[in-house]
C-alpha cells in the first residue's frame, strides 16, 4: 500500500536494483511490510529546481495511514537515499506526502 515514485533528471543505468533498494529503505521508514510496497521511477526526465538542471528529484509517498508525525523521519530518509544513490544533494529534493484512508486504496478487487 505504501507508493513511492522517484522522478529525477539523474540517468539511471540500473532502475530494478535501485528500486529494490528504495523499497526497502522506505518499507522501513513507513513502517510497513515491503510486501506490501510499490516503487516507480522516471529517471533522466528534463526538470529545474531552483532555475538550474542540476541533478534535482521529486518523490511521491503514499499511503494508507501516513500521519503527519512520520513525515519529517521519512524525509530524511527519502533523501538521504537520493544523496546516497544518485549522488542528489538533499537541499534539491521535495517530497509530497499523502495519507489515504484504507477504504480508498483499491487491491485484489476490493479495498484496504
Amino acid at each position: 500500500m505504501p507508493y513511492i515514485r522517484l522522478q529525477t533528471n539523474v540517468r539511471v543505468t540500473d532502475g530494478g536494483s535501485l528500486l529494490g533498494r528504495l523499497s526497502s529503505a522506505a518499507a522501513a521508514a513507513i513502517g510497513k511490510p515491503e510486501a506490501y510496497v510499490q516503487t516507480a521511477l522516471d529517471g533522466g526526465r528534463t526538470m529545474t529546481f531552483a532555475g538550474s538542471d542540476d541533478p534535482t528529484a521529486f518523490i511521491e509517498c503514499k499511503s494508507i495511514g501516513l500521519g503527519e508525525g512520520q513525515t519529517a523521519d521519512i524525509s530524511a530518509v527519502l533523501c538521504s537515499f537520493c544523496a546516497e544513490e544518485l549522488n542528489i544533494p538533499e537541499d534539491r529534493v521535495y517530497i509530497e506526502f499523502t495519507g489515504a484512508v484504507g477504504r480508498m486504496w483499491g487491491w485484489r478487487g476490493g479495498t484496504f
